[in-house]
């Protein structure tokens, strides 16, 4: 009867089934993206060798920002990427990470040594592409540019790029993760192009889990993170994505 019962015991806490965890995300290459209806990029990537190597059930969802922001933060066992960690969203999630850095440039075509940059005030003296309605354009306007000046809004980064390319913008505002995605698309070398200016380099990429989720389960995906990142597996990934 004993060895029954810890034969029982052994199955109920052995064979329980592994945790849940619902991601949600947008299509934002080479972070995450749909690919003939399979999610891929950099942080989907590391995103399942943690949850692989933390043990949890890993769905994945790609949805519009918005929606993907309040379904992580509204669902048991939620998690949302790739998100940049501000103090305004300190409290609405618990946070695993960073995974990766952020930073947005002013790029220029490298053989346009003419173009110089020292201060964001010079910024007014060349027209700048821009993606509309993102933090970028905000910026930017911020600075003084006006749009239909020296400020150009593009309905996308491709279409942006494709406006530096061909000169009818000086300058472009773009993540160098989706940078040099572009360049690959265009099956262009890299080196084409040139940071002029760091626009916005402060912050870093995270995922950021619902904020009911047991703290146990964020502490595993962590220690789960920094393992990947010791025996150079994060690593790995990122040069899938990235030059440098």
């Amino acid at each position: 009867m004993r060895s029954m019962l810890a034969l029982m015991a052994a199955c109920w806490f052995g064979c329980a089934p592994a945790a849940e965890l619902h991601a949600y995300t947008e299509d934002v290459p080479p972070l995450n993206y749909l690919d003939n209806g399979s999610v891929k990029g950099y942080s989907t990537e590391v995103l399942q060798l943690v949850a692989r190597e933390a043990g949890l059930n890993l769905t994945i969802e790609v949805l519009p920002w918005l929606r993907a922001y309040a379904k992580a933060r509204d669902t048991p066992g939620g998690l949302l990427y790739t998100v940049v960690r501000t103090p305004e969203r300190e409290a609405q999630f618990q946070w695993v990470g960073p995974i990766g850095s952020r930073r947005i440039y002013m790029y220029r075509l490298d053989k346009r040594g003419d173009i110089r940059v020292d201060t964001a005030s010079d910024l007014v003296r060349y027209r700048n592409g821009v993606l509309a309605g993102s933090a970028s354009a905000n910026q930017l306007q911020a600075l003084g540019l006006q749009n239909g000046q020296n400020l150009d809004l593009g309905q996308s980064d491709a279409i942006n790029l494709k406006k530096l390319l061909l000169k009818r913008v000086d300058l472009v505002a773009m993540l160098d993760w989706a940078m040099a995605w572009q360049m690959r698309q265009q099956r262009l070398p890299e080196k084409n192009v040139s940071p002029a200016w760091l626009l916005d380099g402060k912050l870093q990429y995270w995922f950021a889990l619902n904020p009911q989720t047991p703290p146990e389960q964020t502490a595993r995906l962590q220690a789960a993170l920094e393992r990947v990142r010791a025996d150079g597996r994060l690593q790995a990934i990122r040069r899938r994505y990235r030059d440098d």
